[in-house]
């Protein structure tokens, strides 16, 4: 079934933005007619770790968390995938099953490209390469940081950087002066930085009674920008 017009590449809001912003106009057609556009409820799997890979992700909207289910029966949060980025790209290019699990968040939508016209693109276009090598990298390197953050820094301290990075992420083209919030639960909160959800809890409470978020339901805003940037950087 082919995606309707709404669903053209061309309209996408993102696409100047994605790997896919370096394809040449042929390339383009080839990939906005061959892809498959669905919607994705809160909480519900697009691919579970072990699948075979058929072909790659990419989010046109909405938000997308990435885990493993360690051997503790605990689910650990690798990444929060936001609009216009890949999924499910390194089990395409090593052949293997996919490594990982991934889930929407929010209501979202997705694009599938199957894995043929990937390969078709790759042959066809050297501009695109560059760029799949380039998010490629920055995947490594956020991975790096990451670990990073989880070896050396306390929680509380790892919980403000998941703020300031989560709500940088949620509100990418937010008003001057509007209030900054990110809509998550406190269980995929605490997985994304390896903790519990009780521990979580208790830390955004230390953090509204300071006054640097307030709290609404699942929604967290953002009051103290300043104050919640000093406590990520810490070296207490």
């Amino acid at each position: 079934m082919k995606p309707s017009p709404a669903h053209s590449c061309k309209n996408c809001r993102k696409a100047i933005d994605t790997v896919f912003s370096k394809v040449e106009a042929p390339e383009f057609n080839l990939l906005s007619e061959s892809k498959l556009t669905r919607h994705y409820k809160n909480r519900e799997i697009i691919f579970n770790e072990g699948g075979k890979a058929q072909g790659i992700f990419c989010i046109r909207e909405g938000k997308v968390k990435i885990y493993k289910n360690g051997i503790d029966g605990i689910e650990h949060i690798t990444r929060i995938a936001m609009q216009g980025e890949l999924m499910g790209i390194k089990a395409i290019l090593s052949g293997h099953p996919y490594s990982v699990s991934a889930a929407a968040i929010e209501d979202t939508t997705i694009c599938f490209i199957p894995k043929n016209i990937f390969f078709q693109l790759t042959l066809r276009s050297p501009h695109f390469n560059q760029a799949i090598i380039l998010f490629l990298s920055s995947l490594l390197e956020n991975a790096e940081t990451r670990m990073l953050s989880l070896t050396h820094k306390h929680v509380k301290q790892r919980l403000a950087e998941a703020l300031l990075f989560l709500v940088q992420n949620f509100n990418p083209a937010a008003y001057p002066n509007a209030k900054l919030y990110l809509n998550i639960t406190r269980h995929d909160l605490a997985n994304l930085i390896g903790t519990s959800s009780e521990t979580v809890i208790r830390f955004l409470g230390e953090l509204k009674h300071d006054g640097i978020i307030a709290v609404q339901g699942r929604k967290i805003f953002i009051l103290d920008h300043i104050q919640l940037s000093r406590i990520a950087a810490s070296t207490n």
